[in-house]
């Protein structure tokens, strides 16, 4: 059932950044985009749509947001007023929002590294001071474990930290943290008085009996201090339409974010809302499809590593189609990313542009067909020799 609705397709020549940015002998496993056919329903969403003929300015779509609130009750059991929600284009926007609005000039955002590049640029960008703690990392059963580090995040928040940015599930790490490790986080920004702005574009793309915790779902007073972003972009491939969501249940700080909108910010296009609609409220059968191939995915990567190169440790992914790969151990003198690039023609994306703990790592992306990743992979374990 998985391959018949999940289909990779030929994207070479088609305007793919993921693959056009480099020469054509070089197999692309980098940027967070999969090769894989967009489900049918968002295609006949988008056909009716287009079939109008017409592409004014457009308005939100009440149904979407209707569907979003659904959407949350029925997997998080999150009960969010329709109000709480607001459209934009796309998550690195929303996550420069938070920072805009959170906080004067001079101000600390504190992240836990590594972590998505933007969350590192973001705060510069909004003229605040990247605070950065590093995440706790152990091997258990042969993979890399990532944890957070409470009494590391603790002791990084200083007097002038305002915003704590949360990846969950984590990219480029692949975990989908617990319960608990979300009510202990909460709580100490409660103590520390931080706003917590949690990027969830990943939420569904779950591996095996993995579940996604949102942490404004936990509590009334948790969700008071937190601004949640998701988006259909990563989990049916289409980001190229930017539409996504911010939920913010605290009614002075959404002021303040539609307030940043005027004039800067624009609302999703037409196109894009008609997709997300769709991908939300019709897909469930392809996205069920589509985790149990990346997850087949997922065990033949680690299982291909463990056998063919030994020297590269890698996480186990609960969530997203990302592999956190270290390279420190296997014999490659200088920098992964550009050994792999030159030596097996193999683009992935590089460590070091993830921050702290990332130098000798790289991320390698499994959202592409079973024999594009065994090409990969074959490549990379013949440029070790």
């Amino acid at each position: 059932m998985a391959k018949e609705l999940i289909k990779a397709v030929d994207r070479s020549g088609t305007e793919s950044l993921k693959w056009g940015i480099y020469p054509p002998d070089i197999l692309p496993m980098w940027v967070a985009d999969m090769d894989f056919e967009v489900p049918e329903p968002v295609i006949e969403a988008l056909q009716q749509r287009i079939s109008h003929k017409v592409f004014g300015y457009g308005m939100n779509l009440e149904n979407l947001i209707e569907v979003i609130v659904a959407r949350m009750k029925k997997l998080q059991n999150w009960d969010i007023d329709p109000e709480s929600v607001l459209l934009l284009p796309g998550l690195v926007c929303g996550l420069n929002i938070a920072c805009r609005v959170i906080g004067e000039d001079g101000d600390g955002v504190l992240v836990n590294t590594p972590v998505y590049p933007p969350f590192l640029s973001a705060p510069s960008n909004q003229r605040k001071v990247l605070q950065s703690a590093p995440q706790s990392c152990q091997i258990r059963d042969g993979f890399i474990h990532y944890s957070m580090d409470l009494g590391g995040i603790g002791a990084a928040v200083e007097d002038n930290t305002r915003l704590f940015i949360l990846c969950n599930p984590h990219n480029p790490t692949g975990r989908a943290f617990t319960r608990q490790e979300l009510l202990d986080l909460a709580e100490m920004c409660e103590r520390k008085n931080l706003v917590i702005c949690s990027d969830e574009i990943h939420c569904d793309l779950l591996m095996g009996d993995s579940r996604h915790i949102s942490i404004a779902s936990l509590d009334p007073e948790i969700a008071d201090r937190t601004m949640t972003f998701i988006a259909p972009s990563k989990t049916y491939n289409i980001p190229g339409l930017g539409c996504s969501a911010a939920i913010i249940p605290n009614r002075e700080l959404r002021l303040r974010v539609k307030a940043l909108f005027d004039g800067i910010v624009s609302q999703p296009n037409v196109l894009g809302m008609y997709a997300a609609l769709a991908a939300y409220s019709s897909c469930d059968a392809w996205l069920d499809a589509l985790k149990r191939y990346l997850t087949g995915n997922r065990d033949f990567l680690v299982e291909y590593l463990q056998k063919n190169m030994p020297g590269i440790r890698t996480t186990l992914p609960e969530a997203t189609y990302l592999a956190w790969l270290d390279c420190r151990d296997c014999g490659i003198e200088g920098n992964p990313h550009k050994f792999f690039l030159e030596k097996a023609r193999v683009a992935l994306n590089d460590g070091t542009m993830f921050g702290e703990g990332g130098e000798g790592f790289v991320r390698l992306n499994f959202g592409c067909s079973r024999e594009t990743l065994e090409e990969a992979l074959g490549r990379m374990r013949k440029a070790l020799g």
